[in-house]
């Protein structure tokens, strides 16, 4: 069966108004620090596209909060990490001498969305350094939030992750799910698991020089974060707030005691 189009899902056009006063009744408020994962088609025929959906987060966070989306990058890895598809090694020198340096003003998203790739472009918004797991932000401590992004464990304490989590943010899912629920990664650091520690490598530029760098990290994985977000929200139901942003399922959900959540679900779950 075809899945339907936005323009057969929505009884009429998804506007910056309606997107704002879906927002306003989901819980989202001024001055709020959120971190956003949304996926523009399943929130029906927005009129406008992804720009309707910035626009709207920034009219009612206000430059008194804060709108953090992640923006990562992951194809700026080394070659014996390509996957999708993978490369011949005969291919893998040129591609350490070549590949373009991540450039925060330059480098596209992969995989996140028309929401983000989008975010990542506006006036004002400021994006971390990191050249696989950047993050954007925009208003009030933006710099703060995005500027100190190390590249050695990347989704850990000194990410942006941690920023939200340290100003007692929320996260929003726009059409999205726990699947791709970046803040669960903070509590893969702070778990008390076995992980192993593999390096990454990845162009970047440091003194405007291109170089090829690499950095630690732990083994990310993401496989059991539905189940475990599923589980919070059983275990906190007041800390969620469930609704409809145009025609897509959205949540609001504060971030401090999921994640924290987290930490002990994956302890117990990954021993």
């Amino acid at each position: 069966m075809d899945t339907p189009r936005p323009v057969d899902r929505s009884a009429e056009p998804v506007t910056v108004d309606s997107i704002a006063h879906d927002l306003r009744t989901l819980g989202l408020k001024s001055g709020e620090t959120v971190l956003v994962h949304g996926s523009l088609s399943e929130l029906g025929w927005v009129c406008g596209g992804a720009p309707a959906v910035v626009d709207a987060l920034q009219r009612v966070v206000t430059e008194s909060g804060a709108v953090v989306m992640p923006t990562h990058s992951p194809g700026n890895r080394d070659p014996d990490n390509m996957e999708n598809p993978p490369v011949p090694d005969s291919w893998d020198d040129t591609i350490r001498e070549q590949f373009p340096p991540y450039r925060p003003a330059v480098t596209p998203t992969r995989g996140m969305g028309a929401i983000a790739e989008c975010f990542r472009t506006y006036p004002d918004v400021h994006r971390s350094a990191h050249p696989q797991h950047s993050f954007a932000a925009w208003g009030t401590d933006a710099e703060a939030i995005v500027g100190g992004h190390a590249y050695n464990y990347s989704l850990g304490e000194t990410s942006p992750l941690s920023e939200v989590y340290d100003r007692d943010g929320t996260v929003m899912f726009l059409g999205t799910s726990h699947t791709t629920n970046t803040s669960l990664h903070l509590a893969e650091y702070r778990a008390d698991i076995d992980t192993d520690t593999v390096t990454h490598a990845s162009a970047v530029l440091a003194d405007g020089e291109r170089e090829w760098r690499h950095w630690e990290d732990i083994e990310l994985n993401d496989e059991d974060f539905q189940a475990c977000g599923d589980a919070f929200e059983c275990a906190h139901p007041s800390a969620v707030e469930a609704g409809t942003v145009g025609v897509g399922e959205s949540k609001l959900l504060a971030q401090q005691p999921m994640v924290d959540f987290a930490v002990e679900w994956l302890t117990a779950k990954r021993s």
